[in-house]
This record gives structure tokens, C-alpha cells and sequence, in this order.
């Protein structure tokens, strides 16, 4: 009995304990939503008292900020990593755009979404947001600019402006497939059309 009591009693690090309230967080968001994090449900997860969760992240806005700028900054490392065995921009692109519109991120899709709406009343995750969506249309971007580079894409391209295209494109077909708003089986193809002739590309190009 005495040594299940002293193992009871060993305090975590602090550093222990953060990386325990953003690890609740972050499942939290990605099975519930964002939303769904609150003070009450990462201490739940825990298993510790509220005021505990509470020390370590005295503000649930920067806690769900960090939340958000976790789950999605790994999305984008692990597109990166699918894309980057595509011999051209051309490849590359088309590779992104399966993975992202495949229906298999609808968990991160919501996040998405919640933390465009959430944004507007809390600082921190608006802050987070435009951030995150500037590393996606940075990414976005490179390959279109490196396609142009390479005379695989029109040399008229602003490599930007259609970055910030695709992108509204994409986020526009991930939050409709949520509610199931018009699922048209070929709305890849569709995206991959007008992608194509954003880029000056023949149709077909992108698959």
C-alpha cells in the first residue's frame, strides 16, 4: 500500500503537464471538434481536477489557438511528405489535390471551419488562422511558381492569385462535404479543370 501511495503522489514537470492539456486538446478537437475544447473537457480527459488544466492554460482562447495551429500545421507537413515524391510541379500538384479531396480529413475539415468562425471573437486563433492559411497557400504557391520555372505551366501564371484560388476552391468543397451539400461525384475533376485552366495546362493534364 505504501509504494501505490508514493507512486500516486509523483508530480509531473511542468513541461510534463503542458504537453498532457495540449495532447487532450488536440484529440478533443479532432473527435468533437474545436469547439469541444473547454476547460471542463480537457481536465475530464486528463483526469485531473479543472484547476489544474486551468494553471497550466490559464487562457482556454490561446489554448484553442495552439490547438488549431497544431492539428493543421501537421496536416500540411504530412501533404508536404505525400507530395514531395512527384517528379514535376505538375505531379505534384495533382498528388495534392487527391489527398486533400479524397473525404478522408473530415476531422480536420471541421477544425477548419469552427476556427474561421471561432476567429471572430477570439484574437489569438484569428491570428493562427491567417497564418496557417499563409503556409497553405505558401506551399501552394511554391509548386506553381516552380511549374512556371519550368515551363510546365503558363508563363502568364501569378502564382499567388492562383494559389489563393485553389485554396478557396478546396476549402469551399471540405466544408460543403460536412453537411453533405452537393457530394457531385466529380467534383475532384471539377477542381482539377479549373485548376488546369488557371495554370494554362491542356484538359487532362492533371488526371
Amino acid at each position: 500500500m505504501a509504494a501505490t501511495s508514493t507512486a500516486r503522489r509523483v508530480r509531473k514537470s511542468p513541461a510534463e503537464r503542458l504537453d498532457e492539456v495540449a495532447e487532450a486538446a488536440r484529440a478533443i478537437a479532432l473527435a468533437d471538434g474545436l469547439g469541444a475544447v473547454t476547460l471542463r473537457a480537457v481536465a475530464a480527459r486528463m483526469g485531473v481536477a479543472s484547476g489544474l488544466v486551468a494553471h497550466y492554460a490559464p487562457s482556454m482562447d490561446d489554448l484553442v489557438a495552439d490547438t488549431f495551429a497544431a492539428i493543421v500545421a501537421a496536416e500540411l507537413r504530412e501533404v508536404e511528405l505525400v507530395i514531395a515524391s512527384g517528379a514535376t510541379a505538375t505531379d505534384r500538384l495533382r498528388m495534392l489535390l487527391h489527398t486533400v479531396l479524397d473525404g478522408s480529413r473530415d476531422d480536420i475539415g471541421l477544425v477548419w471551419v469552427q476556427a474561421w468562425a471561432a476567429g471572430a471573437r477570439n484574437d489569438a486563433l484569428a491570428a493562427q488562422v491567417r497564418a496557417q492559411m499563409d503556409d497553405w497557400q505558401g506551399v501552394i504557391e511554391r509548386e506553381i511558381s516552380s511549374g512556371v520555372a519550368a515551363g510546365e505551366f503558363s508563363d502568364a501564371v501569378a502564382p499567388a492569385s492562383v494559389a489563393w484560388h485553389l485554396l478557396a476552391m478546396i476549402d469551399g468543397l471540405n466544408a460543403h462535404s460536412l453537411v453533405r451539400w452537393g457530394q457531385h461525384p466529380d467534383q475532384t475533376t471539377l477542381v482539377k479543370r479549373s485548376l488546369e485552366a488557371l495554370l494554362g495546362l491542356a484538359t487532362g493534364s492533371l488526371g
